[in-house]
């Protein structure tokens, strides 16, 4: 099979960790884009690698009863919700079924039977933040191309694999009310006012990024980021902004003249409002900040919570350790049980954080600490924090360290709840910590719909207690 290769009548039977649709001929796996399992289509061969090729489907003789009309006019461009065209329940089924192959395969260890997957209660508007860039000119496909549509400023995400085009968005259905409605308030009143877009190549042009965010309780949070300092026209368009939404909570800018796009580096400036929002979880509230990490799917992060909490099996007199604890949101969760709850974390303005969370929530049995969670987890933190009873752990992609994991081990805790974003990486940590720990349950739990993307939660328990 070669590249622009046509391959007729392939059946696809699958779906991969990635997201694309898997079909086989002669032995070789083909990876295709725009189809799911059940489909029979043509597909026209777009890369070859020497243990597989990747297509896209172009005829479809057979529409799978598994598929379902995409809402949204931007499918099949826009790099999110790559499973729109594919029934909830068998979202579901697939990313239970991706979680059960990753772990058995990669981790070679014992495991129970599979927990049913915990679905999102929201399939659709289930964000609470949202990022946004600018460009200056919008990306098209190529039917659009050849309808000769005209390059025009652009105001939505990036493409895929492309850091400076970007696909104009007209509606997005993530992210709940305001929020397409202050985007494309923004877009016309630049465009109106002649604002340059960002060019990303050569860094020039005003209009940078736009960050929106929310929360249960309706508070809004809206950051919009220049390149460089203009202070007349960032004046027009901030107050344009408060006069327009008055129910904007915090409105904040940043100017933003360095090559990249982070922002937890810049000054943050707040035009009007609060320099925060608020979200609430069961009892808790919690500050989120503009540089504040919080689980974007807020009402699925609770049953998240819960099966964590469900996991840990506190009574009430157990010091439990939370690793990689963010902005503290599972330590004040589970301090509601614990005796004592230890959260440590890289990041010191995610720690400054979670002392705020435990203050504002009257937590005082909780403490954390920031540092490289390797060079913080060693003899001195736990002579000084005590034994922990349990651990929390809950990861980056990547995982753990191996000396984090080898750690867990030696300290030797009665129960350990890993909850992970990859089941990859997570199966390679259980693999290391097998010899001394059982792996007792399993549960996925889905946060975002319309992905491949599956948290996980595994409960481990010594194996000599």
């Amino acid at each position: 099979m070669k590249k622009n290769q046509i391959i007729q009548q392939v059946e696809i039977t699958d779906i991969s960790s990635e997201g694309l649709a898997i079909g086989r001929v002669n032995d070789m796996v083909v990876f295709v884009k725009g189809a799911v399992p059940g489909d029979v289509v043509d597909v026209e061969i777009t890369r070859k690698k020497s243990n597989y090729r990747e297509g896209k489907a172009i005829v479809f003789h057979t529409l799978s009863d598994k598929r379902t009309e995409p809402v949204c006019q931007h499918f099949g461009s826009c790099g999110g919700c790559k499973w729109q065209n594919l029934k909830y329940s068998e979202q579901l089924f697939f990313k239970h079924k991706q979680v059960e192959q990753t772990l058995r395969r990669l981790s070679k260890v014992e495991l129970p039977e599979i927990e049913p997957i915990l679905g999102s209660p929201n399939e659709y508007f289930y964000r609470n933040k949202m990022d946004y860039a600018f460009a200056n000119k919008q990306w098209l496909t190529h039917e659009e191309m050849v309808e000769n549509i005209p390059f025009t400023p652009a105001l939505g995400f990036h493409v895929p694999k492309y850091f400076d085009r970007i696909l104009d968005i007209t509606k997005c259905h993530l992210q709940p009310d305001p929020s397409n409605e202050i985007r494309l308030t923004i877009k016309k009143f630049t465009t109106e006012h002649s604002y340059t877009y960002f060019d990303a190549r050569h860094k020039e042009g005003f209009m940078r990024n736009l960050i929106i965010r929310n929360t249960t309780l309706g508070e809004v949070m809206v950051i919009v980021v220049f390149f460089y300092r203009d202070e007349e026209k960032i004046e027009m368009l901030m107050q344009h902004l408060k006069d327009t939404f008055p129910n904007i909570t915090s409105l904040n800018y940043i100017v933003n003249e360095k090559g990249n796009d982070t922002i937890y580096d810049q000054d943050i400036i707040v035009f009007n409002g609060t320099p925060f929002i608020t979200e609430q979880m069961g009892e808790l509230r919690f500050k989120v900040g503009p540089k504040s990490f919080y689980q974007t799917n807020p009402v699925q992060a609770q049953n998240l919570y819960n099966v964590t909490l469900e996991f840990a099996g506190l009574q009430g007199g157990e010091t439990v350790y939370d690793l990689y604890t963010g902005t503290g949101t599972i330590a004040c969760f589970l301090a509601q049980t614990a005796a004592k709850v230890v959260g440590v974390e890289y990041v010191p303005e995610a720690i400054e954080d979670a002392h705020i969370n435990a203050e504002m929530n009257n937590l005082t049995n909780t403490s954390f600490y920031a540092g490289d969670m390797k060079d913080v987890l060693n003899d001195e933190f736990i002579a000084a924090n005590g034994k922990p009873d349990v651990i929390v752990t809950d990861p980056p992609r990547a995982g753990m360290h191996e000396d984090v994991v080898k750690k867990i081990v030696e300290i030797g805790a009665k129960r350990v709840v890993y909850v992970s974003c990859n089941p990859a990486t997570q199966a390679r940590d259980l693999a290391l910590m097998d010899e001394k720990y059982k792996v007792i349950r399993v549960k996925p739990v889905d946060m975002f719909p319309h992905t491949q993307h599956v948290e996980n939660v595994v409960l481990l328990e010594l194996r000599n207690s």
